[in-house]
């Protein structure tokens, strides 16, 4: 595939799919001053819709997870302990409310750090990766080979969640 925006049918695929796919891509952001700047992905984790408990969408639709329940594409962004936004993009078909957590950048390890480095605010909340003029993927031509293991700060789901192998981590030294 040439290098270029990744198509949003991409992203409407089941989020075990899409999660480790998005490893090697490039991660665009164009800031206010015009600056663009493209980032290799290296890290992500899967949520699973309603199912997963470890999963925003579990306890339903609220006014923070409402974009969950719309179709793949779109960014879910959200602020934790007042300071950190977590870039998420949602995935799968409208209603199936799972999301891929961007957990990090070559070269940038932790969601925290992402998005400071990206300046993510809420204002993100809903952009569209295919149509947005500030956040979107593209194809990079990088084969990355992954390692997989449990997911990070999640222990209040209990088990069988925190267990799932749903962390996806980039080996780029491999490329």
């Amino acid at each position: 595939m040439e290098p270029g925006r990744i198509p949003n049918n991409f992203f409407i695929r089941d989020v075990l799919e899409v999660a480790p796919e998005l490893l090697g891509k490039y991660l665009v952001r164009k800031f206010e001053n015009g600056t663009i700047k493209k980032y290799l992905i290296s890290e992500t984790e899967a949520y699973k819709g309603r199912q997963d408990l470890a999963c925003h969408a579990s306890k339903g639709k609220t006014p923070r997870t409402e974009i969950m329940f719309q179709c793949g594409g779109t960014v879910y962004v959200y602020l934790i302990y007042g300071i950190y936004w977590m870039l998420n993009f949602v995935t799968g078909r409208e209603g199936d409310a799972s999301a891929v957590l961007i957990r990090g950048l070559e070269g940038i390890s932790g969601p925290g750090r992402v998005g400071k480095e990206l300046q993510l605010n809420k204002s993100f909340y809903g952009e569209t990766l295919v149509n947005s003029d500030k956040l979107w993927i593209e194809e990079s031509n990088i084969k990355t080979r992954f390692t997989t293991c449990p997911r990070v700060g999640i222990e209040y789901a209990g088990e069988p969640w925190v267990s799932k192998p749903w962390r996806f981590i980039a080996d780029l030294k491999l490329r």
